[in-house]
């Protein structure tokens, strides 16, 4: 796979050396279980996958390229490059700006821009509609376009079932970048309908099965439907394919269900004419990350830490298998770790943050799974380490750790 330049400040002394080691040890990716740091008073699980991907890595790669061949020049980024505050706090520090916010609401007008300006497509990719936008002032978008390569495998999948006269059904968040970017090209090709989660994909199988009049169907999905959807002859045929971030589990478990759906309606005989067998479209990180998630869980411990963005939909979903199992704290970084005794941390599910004290058990040793996003820096998750450390006295040193790593 290629390799990328990626800025050292983003690497770490403990973290970056794991990972390396691991790649060494386990060059198919076929070890799930943790990386085990025993410092004493305090253990550390650390996940076999986690941290900057493919995609990401691409993205920064571009990004800073943008920067360095550009000086003197205006640059924006169209909405956050990543959902990482640190990256995006980076390349703000070095003049770039951002012309939308995540819900795609503009911060500079559209007016204000000017043909010699540079625009960065976000690791998302954007709408067809932007794209015309950038090309109308006189903007290339593809000159520095970030989008992520498996993101773009999603669109070259809802072209393939378009072109089949499947009607497209999303498995994403309505109102995120890569999703509304999904959309803008599904709908150009086929019927096509966003739906969230299973529940949503139940009431979509009900409408399927005469279970639920139109009426019903456009209460719950009018905003979330292409120009001239026709639910009673548009669902004949149906594809699946999603967000690329969302949980692994989930979408097979949509995809299941809809194939039910239609079997139960055309009969198993007549179902390869009504169901596209689209298999997995989330990109391989985030399966290597939920996998890896998995491996951790089977490990005992007192509590886990998941850092990274706050509005990171692949760390909300390793959030949410952790919390099925033990008690989880969702950082963005180490200065949420406030004192021994207390953290704030985001409840994902209600986008609120909270404080909880105490967080560690007064107990040792301590044992703390300790994962992140896909878009966090090694950096980051290595701060978040030490800052624990630290409120262990007696605890071995970092380069005791790496010693006992490399032996």
């Amino acid at each position: 796979m290629k390799s990328f330049q990626i800025p050292e400040f983003y690497h770490s002394p403990v973290i970056s050396r794991i990972k390396s080691l691991r790649k060494t040890s386990d060059p198919k990716k076929k070890d799930f279980r943790p990386t085990v740091l025993d410092f004493g008073p305090v253990t550390f699980y650390i996940a076999r996958h986690f941290g900057f991907c493919y995609g990401v890595e691409n993205a920064i790669e571009i990004s800073f390229r943008a920067i360095a061949e550009n000086p003197g020049k205006r640059i924006f980024l169209l909405s956050q490059m990543i959902h990482n505050p640190d990256v995006n706090n980076d390349l703000t520090s070095r003049g770039v700006k951002f012309l939308m916010d995540t819900e795609g609401r503009p911060i500079i007008p559209w007016s204000e821009l000017r043909s010699d300006d540079i625009v960065i497509i976000p690791a998302f990719g954007t709408t067809l509609d932007i794209e015309q936008k950038l090309k109308a002032l006189g903007i290339e978008p593809h000159r520095y376009n970030t989008t992520c390569p498996f993101v773009e495998r999603v669109w070259k999948k809802s072209e393939k079932l378009g072109a089949e006269k499947y009607a497209i059904i999303i498995h994403g968040k309505h109102n995120h970048e890569e999703t509304r970017a999904t959309f803008s090209r599904s709908e150009v090709n086929a019927p096509a309908i966003i739906i969230k989660n299973l529940e949503e994909a139940k009431k979509l199988g009900a409408f399927i099965l005469g279970k639920l009049d139109e009426t019903g169907f456009r209460k719950l999905f009018q905003e979330r439907i292409s120009p001239g959807f026709d639910p009673l002859n548009d669902l004949h045929r149906i594809g699946v394919i999603n967000q690329t971030t969302m949980l692994a589990t989930e979408t097979q478990e949509i995809a299941d269900y809809f194939r039910g759906v239609m079997r139960e309606k055309h009969g198993e005989e007549n179902l390869s004419a009504h169901f596209a067998d689209t298999r997995d479209t989330l990109c391989y990180a985030t399966n290597e990350n939920q996998e890896a998630t998995y491996g951790l869980l089977e490990t005992a411990a007192d509590l886990a830490i998941v850092v990274g963005g706050y509005n990171s939909s692949n760390t909300s979903h390793i959030v949410e298998l952790c919390e099925q199992k033990l008690p989880t704290y969702f950082i963005s970084g180490p200065a949420e770790i406030l004192s021994s005794q207390t953290i704030r941390h985001c409840h994902f599910q209600q986008q609120e943050v909270l404080e909880t004290s105490p967080f560690l058990p007064a107990k040792t040793p301590v044992r703390i799974i300790l994962t992140s996003g896909a878009s966090c820096p090694d950096s980051v998750v290595d701060a978040v380490l030490q800052r624990i450390v630290s409120f262990f006295p007696g605890s071995k040193t970092q380069e005791e750790i790496l010693e006992e790593l490399q032996a």
